[in-house]
């Protein structure tokens, strides 16, 4: 299996380097190379997904306590299966989309080298390997949101960088001392902490997780270092945005998973106030995300803050520590990245076919390009949680787990958090569509139909429609997810 393993992480490396070389060879050749490995590499991962697990293969050791290796596990599968069929669906709509760009090329070979990097971080068997991949994500992804070169977007991949290496630093500080108080770096569920070695020292391991988290925590759009999403979002490429939203700040919530449930285990952090520090913060995040999201008019701008808010829904549902707000966590992974590859979509092929970027201009779109609004308008209803859509499913299980945590106060709270945080949603969503669908006895339709071409709506319209299929269907994801959950225990 470890021929499978590379291929995953090499393919699209290799394939990216190659692109950035190719220079006389035509954009339709590039294209069909891009093509072909994204497909490719969804065959390798399926077949993974299917016949493997458990499997742990070191690469090279660097020395007797550090090494890199690969493992594919439960949560191996999940991020994997999320990063390489969201890069399919998103590369499909982003040929298009950068078919007038000079730079489309450096483009998809940013977008190849990131999915292999992001591909090692889901398969790492340890922290030191993970730590590896996930500096590399942010190096590789950087360029997608600096690919129009103006200061702007300069500004923004720098404070991107800045603010995901300075996290990062954080999580380093904690993998030191985790390698001191340890029995191994190697992910085990329910941690790996020597007990022994621990007696004593638990204030200082407690500093350095929280540390630790809230480093990781930058990628993922956790306050207070969320400030990059909205910065980078408007002006990166509409594909770049919708992989960074939908699935690279995942590698944030990867990494703070690995580091509670497989490298410090959730008991030696439950009732401490590390978890009493980290849920009010992912609480506060998932307001403050809400309400700005809900103030903010440039479209793509409201789409961030709102990936901010949804990805602490995830980070309530993990610092919870019970299984079923994990598993809650885990749906909304899933459901997230549907939804928001979907949203981030429509805000390219609004602004590609029409110009516009914020949502006062968006007042009758549902004349002109009637297929895309729906699709947007399905998505936004599955991330409100109006049932039986996807995100009332994975919400209703955040909920409820909550409930039952028995942690004081937030236990309460969390709930009440994410009712209010879901009726600012429907207030910065729900107004497109109806605006879109009803703007007006004085409005006059366009002469023309605005739609995007197949390559753009397809991909929109299979992930709008998971996101409400997925909801509906939902009964084998919760078990898979329910004993993924239980098993990190």
């Amino acid at each position: 299996m470890i021929f499978l393993y590379l291929i995953v992480i090499l393919l699209p490396l290799c394939a990216g380097a190659v692109l950035a070389g190719i220079r006389k060879a035509s954009m339709k050749a590039k294209y069909v190379l891009v093509f072909c490995v994204l497909a490719l590499h969804c065959a390798v991962v399926t077949t993974l997904l299917l016949t493997e697990s458990g499997t742990s293969v070191t690469l090279f050791k660097m020395t007797e306590i550090l090494s890199v290796s690969l493992k594919m596990d439960g949560l191996s599968k999940l991020f994997l299966a999320v990063a390489s069929y969201g890069f399919l669906l998103a590369g499909i709509y982003a040929v298009p989309y950068m078919a007038h760009s000079q730079r489309a090329d450096s483009f998809f070979s940013f977008y190849l080298l990131s999915l292999g990097a992001l591909s090692g971080m889901d398969l790492a068997g340890n922290l030191i390997t993970m730590y590896l991949f996930f500096e590399a994500v942010t190096l590789l992804s950087m360029p997608l949101v600096l690919h129009d070169r103006t200061s702007e977007s300069i500004r923004a991949a720098l404070k991107y960088l800045f603010y995901s290496v300075a996290g990062a630093f954080l999580a380093l500080c904690a993998i030191f001392f985790l390698a001191q108080y340890a029995s191994t770096l190697d992910f085990i569920p329910g941690g790996t902490l020597n007990p022994a070695k621990v007696s004593g020292h638990e204030t200082l391991l407690h500093v350095v997780i929280f540390l630790g988290i809230v480093g990781f925590g930058a990628k993922a759009g956790m306050y207070p270092l969320h400030g990059w999403l909205p910065t980078a979002h408007p002006v990166a490429p509409a594909p770049a945005s919708a992989i960074l939203s939908g699935i690279i700040t995942k590698a944030g919530v990867l990494a703070i998973l690995r580091l509670i449930y497989f490298s410090v285990g959730p008991a030696f952090l439950f009732g401490t106030w590390v978890q009493y520090t980290l849920c009010p913060l992912a609480l506060l995040t998932v307001f403050m995300g809400s309400m700005m999201a809900y103030r903010e008019k440039v479209f793509k701008k409201r789409l961030a803050y709102s990936s901010v808010s949804q990805i602490s829904y995830v980070l309530t549902g993990i610092f919870l520590m019970t299984p079923e707000a994990a598993a809650g966590g885990l749906l909304h992974i899933v459901f997230h990245a549907c939804i928001k590859l979907s949203l981030f979509m429509v805000a390219g092929s609004f602004i590609v076919n029409t110009g516009a970027h914020n949502v006062d201009e968006f007042t009758g779109f549902g004349k002109s390009m009637p297929k895309t609004l729906w699709f947007f308008t399905l998505s936004s209803l599955s991330l409100i949680g109006i049932p039986p859509a996807a995100g009332f499913v994975s919400k209703w299980y955040l909920a409820t787990g909550a409930l039952d945590s028995g942690v004081a106060v937030i236990s309460v709270l969390a709930p009440v958090i994410l009712l209010v945080s879901a009726l600012l949603t429907a207030g910065y969503l729900l107004p497109i569509t109806i605006r879109g669908f009803f703007p007006g006895k004085d409005f006059e339709a366009p002469p023309r139909n605005r739609e995007g071409g197949t390559a753009m709506w397809l991909p929109i319209g299979i992930l709008s429609a998971l996101s409400i299929l997925l909801g509906i269907f939902s009964t084998p994801l919760v078990n898979a997810f329910m004993s993924l959950a239980n098993s990190m225990f």
